[in-house]
């Protein structure tokens, strides 16, 4: 095989591997050699996750080498930089040095919209900002033509149709359910937890996910089913940011998709706290007497319960206002 033909192959390779559901492969590119080296600057190796191989960057011990690196990227993710004097640290008779870099490639992660509302059309741009592949489901065509999916995958169809519409759900799908009504959410929420996914999310409130819950959980029952893996759901969707509109919405959403994709947990990055205390604390005025503290504790404890008794109002009317927004 000429060496524009093996090239070809891999980069075929990659692209599938890019493209579609098959898994993540380490790609070893020949960055640099020198003498009289195996192969050439350019030549390229793909090792897929289940050991199959593409192309080649010299054989003996340098791709030895090189494939031990694949599987290190594999493994966690991470570039490699391969760096051989073919002679003197391989032992190979070929002479020359060569140096390989090793990337991770996988596929972008699909988030599928189950609904095409004013929030999905908010989430869907800032999700592909983000690097998601989006596809969008809905049984209205004036609705899927909003330019929000242009560069969308947009579904026809119904809830009551997802298992013909969405046939390849895998478990690295992300979704995230926010139809025009109630019980069409009951309905894909009931579908989709017995599909492959790695993350699925309903939007609603507090009430809205208790009610629906039950229902399922109930149904299940009476079917003499096993309960459903709830692991992997969220609802209300979202990190508690505290919007009400749609563009604010689709920001705690891709926040909560994002801590998901990269393990984070979501909270504050502030290490104020934290700083001022590796410097040492101020110096400090004299507390109050014991009377004054005690009234201050008491004082403090009320403001905290009507804090709290705010915070969950203010989550009802966001929640409100998100269904407001479907």
């Amino acid at each position: 095989m000429s060496s524009a033909a093996a090239t070809l192959e891999v980069l075929r390779a990659a692209a599938e591997v890019l493209s579609g559901p098959g898994g993540p492969a380490a790609l070893a590119t020949v960055i640099a050699r020198a003498g009289s080296a195996p192969q050439v600057v350019g030549a390229r190796l793909l090792l897929r996750a289940d050991g199959s191989m593409v192309g080649t960057v010299g054989g003996g011990a340098i791709e030895a080498q090189v494939l031990a690196a694949c599987r290190a990227t594999l493994r966690d993710g991470s570039p490699q930089l391969v760096k051989a004097h073919l002679v003197r640290d391989l032992g190979m008779c070929c002479g020359g040095s060569m140096e390989v870099f090793v990337e991770y490639l996988d596929a972008q992660a699909r988030l599928v919209l189950i609904g095409a509302g004013h929030v999905a059309q908010a989430i869907a741009p800032v999700a592909r900002g983000v690097g998601f592949r989006v596809v969008v489901v809905d049984d209205r065509e004036e609705l899927l033509a909003h330019p929000a999916f242009a560069a969308d995958q947009r579904v026809l169809g119904d809830v009551d149709e997802l298992d013909a519409v969405l046939p390849d759900l895998g478990p690295g799908d992300y979704l995230v359910i926010a139809t025009r009504d109630h019980a069409r959410d009951e309905q894909a929420l009931a579908h989709a937890l017995r599909r492959p996914h790695r993350y699925l999310g309903m939007i609603g409130s507090r009430r809205k996910v208790h009610a629906i819950l039950a229902r399922i959980l109930r149904r299940e029952q009476q079917m003499g089913r096993p309960a459903p893996d709830l692991a992997r759901l969220r609802a209300p969707v979202g990190l508690a940011l505290g919007g009400r509109t749609p563009a604010e919405i689709a920001v705690s959403v891709i926040a909560e998709l994002l801590a998901d994709r990269h393990g984070g947990h979501g909270g504050p990055m502030n290490i104020v706290p934290e700083a001022v205390t590796r410097l040492g604390e101020p110096a400090r005025a004299p507390g109050p007497g014991p009377a004054a503290a005690a009234e201050a504790a008491k004082a403090g404890g009320e403001a905290e319960e009507t804090r709290a008794e705010a915070e969950g109002e203010a989550e009802e009317k966001r929640a409100e206002a998100e269904e407001a927004a479907e």
